[in-house]
C-alpha cells in the first residue's frame, strides 16, 4: 500500500478548492511542510513531484501575479528523484507572505472550507500515509512532517478543534504530526474530499477488519480445541484406573456406556460424544461430571 500517498495526493489535485479564502488556506498548509512563507521576507518550497510543483507554482501566479525560480537543484540517489526548490524574494514578498500568514492553522477556527483546504495543501506538501497489507505488523498511519515545532503544535490545535486526534513526535530535526486511528485517517480524507481514496481505505479496511474476524474466530475454534483436548485427556486417565480397579462395573448402566464411550473415543468433543451414544450434549456432560466426581 505504499502508493496510497501518492492516491491521496492525485485525489487532491483534482479538486483544488476555487474560493480565493480557501486558495490562500491550501498554499499556506503547503508551504508550512513543504516550504516556508517568512512575514516579511519571501516565500519557498521544495518538491520532488512535477505535478505537485506546477500546481502551486500556477497558484502563486494566480493569486499573486509572480514568478518562482528554481534556486536550488538536487538529486536523491537512494529514490532516485530529482528535487527542485522554488522561490519567490520580490519586493512585495513581504505583503505576499502577510495574507498568507493570515491563512495559517491558527487563524482557521470554523472556517470549515478553509480548513478543508488548508489539511489539503499540508498533506501535499508533507504528508504521507501508510495501510497495513499482508502479514506486516504495521497498521495505520497518517503522518505530516514539519520544519518548524510551532507549525506541528498549531497543526495539532486544529486537528483537535474538528475532533481529530493527533500525537507528535521529533524526528531528527524534523516535527512529525501522526494519526494511527482508522477512524482518524477516514475522518481525514472525508473532510479534505479525497473521494476516490477514501473508497479505497473503506475497502481495505473492511477486508482487513473481515480477515481480523476470521482470525479471532479460528483462534477461539483452536483454544476450544485444546480445551477439549485437555478435558479428555483428563477423563481418560480417570476412567482408566476405574476401569483397572474394577470400579466402572459397579456403575449403573448410563454411567458405565458413557465411561466406556469416552474410552473407545478419546478424540471427540463431548457434542460428537453426545451425538454417537444418542443423548443430548448437557446429559453427557452431567454423566462425565457424576464419573469423575466418582473417580476422586
Amino acid at each position: 500500500m505504499a502508493n496510497f500517498t501518492g492516491e491521496i495526493k492525485r485525489d487532491l489535485l483534482r479538486r483544488l478548492p476555487q474560493k480565493r479564502c480557501c486558495r490562500l488556506a491550501l498554499l499556506a498548509g503547503f508551504l508550512d511542510t513543504g516550504g516556508q512563507a517568512v512575514v516579511g521576507g519571501g516565500i519557498s518550497f521544495t518538491s520532488e513531484n512535477e505535478e505537485i510543483a506546477e500546481r502551486f507554482l500556477a497558484l502563486c501566479e494566480e493569486l499573486f501575479h509572480v514568478s518562482m525560480t528554481v534556486t536550488e537543484a538536487t538529486r536523491d540517489p537512494k529514490h532516485g528523484r530529482n528535487k527542485l526548490t522554488f522561490s519567490y524574494t520580490g519586493a512585495d514578498a513581504g505583503k505576499i507572505t502577510e495574507e498568507i500568514a493570515a491563512f495559517g492553522a491558527r487563524r482557521l477556527a470554523g472556517q470549515d472550507c478553509c480548513v478543508s483546504a488548508y489539511l489539503a495543501g499540508a498533506f501535499l506538501g508533507g504528508g504521507s500515509c501508510t495501510l497495513p497489507h499482508g502479514g506486516a505488523k504495521t497498521g495505520y498511519h497518517l503522518e505530516f512532517v514539519f520544519k518548524r515545532k510551532s507549525d506541528a503544535e498549531r497543526f495539532l490545535e486544529l486537528l483537535d478543534g474538528i475532533q481529530l486526534i493527533g500525537s507528535a513526535i521529533a524526528r531528527g530535526e524534523k516535527q512529525i504530526v501522526y494519526c494511527k486511528s482508522r477512524e482518524a485517517i477516514s475522518d481525514f480524507l472525508f473532510v479534505v474530499g479525497a473521494n476516490a481514496a477514501l473508497k479505497r481505505f473503506e475497502a481495505v479496511s473492511a477486508a482487513r477488519e473481515e480477515s481480523n474476524n476470521f482470525n479471532r474466530v479460528s483462534n477461539c475454534y483452536a483454544g476450544n480445541a485444546d480445551k477439549t483436548a485437555i478435558a479428555s485427556a483428563a477423563q481418560v486417565v480417570a476412567l482408566q484406573k476405574m476401569r483397572e480397579s474394577g470400579a466402572l462395573e459397579a456403575l449403573p448402566d448410563s454411567l458405565k456406556s458413557a465411561a466406556y464411550a469416552r474410552l473407545e473415543s478419546p478424540e471427540l468433543s463431548l457434542a460428537e460424544l453426545a451425538a454417537k451414544l444418542g443423548i443430548g450434549k448437557s446429559c453427557l456432560n452431567h454423566r462425565m461430571r457424576k464419573l469423575m466426581e466418582k473417580q476422586l
